[in-house]
């Protein structure tokens, strides 16, 4: 299990066991982690019991159903229920993933959830993290095209192949489940820019219209921002878009390299 930021002296506690639902035949049990910074308590742990004939498949179907007809107070974000927007991205049985993506079959075989924020981040409350530095991180690599060129009539034109190299970058999602998911990023958050901004980063490096690589390169030169990553891997393993940022912070140090020959 991931370690998770809590409240100054504060320690986690059981929290409430709510009841079971009546004449449910097929029950899975959830643990919720549980925080409001308004009434004072320490984080606790809730245990709801959902009935899976009146949900759908997925955590998010769960956690919506314990919202809607249990505990109205739990608080979460969420938005698409496709994959796409990254919302709900949460601790799902000590791994980060999306809770609309993620069946709640594949949670120990469906008999028990354990369901925490995004680890090592602020809790704003209960599963909502604060994700304000991991923004300004990634505005800080000036995520868009740069150049010095006039710009065209109608657009700016790139050849099939110089296309297909933004595969694999392109597709991120911003749900910052592989930088959450990475020791270096737990150790030096403050500095290091973590996997989901250098793969953002590398994706403006390589692309053929862009004109300010030796800028963004020279941005990222600097012993924490990038150099931080010892290529652990836990940041492609957790992606539920399937990327790689490790291999793409690994390209841009290859970059840095290069351009020094």
């Amino acid at each position: 299990m991931a370690e998770f930021t809590l409240p100054k002296n504060s320690r986690m506690t059981e929290g409430k066991t709510w009841p079971k639902p009546a004449s449910a035949q097929r029950v899975t049990t959830f643990r919720v982690y549980r925080w409001n910074p308004d009434d004072g308590k320490n984080p606790s742990i809730d245990t709801y019991y959902v009935d899976r004939d009146d949900c759908g498949p997925m955590v998010l179907d769960a956690l919506l159903w314990i919202k809607n007809k249990v505990d109205p107070t739990l608080t979460l974000r969420r938005s698409c229920r496709e994959g796409i927007c990254g919302s709900c991205s949460m601790n799902i049985n000590g791994a980060n993933t999306l809770a609309c993506t993620m069946g709640i079959d594949e949670c120990s075989d469906g008999k028990l959830v354990k369901i925490y924020p995004l680890p090592h981040m602020p809790v704003v409350k209960d599963l909502v993290p604060d994700l304000t530095t991991f923004y300004t991180q990634h505005a800080s690599i000036e995520p868009y095209l740069k150049t010095v060129t006039p710009s065209p009539e109608k657009e700016w034109r790139q050849s099939p192949e110089d296309r297909q190299k933004l595969d694999g970058l392109y597709e991120c999602i911003l749900c910052a489940c592989c930088t959450t998911s990475c020791p270096s990023y737990w150790w030096n958050g403050d500095r290091y820019l973590g996997p989901a901004a250098l793969l953002q980063a590398y994706r403006w490096l390589i692309d053929s219209r862009d004109e300010d690589t030796g800028e963004r390169l020279d941005r990222l030169e600097d012993p924490f921002r990038l150099y931080r990553c010892h290529t652990i891997m836990n940041c492609a393993n957790v992606c539920p878009k399937h990327l790689n940022p490790a291999k793409a912070i690994a390209e841009i140090k290859k970059m840095m390299v290069t351009r020094q020959l």
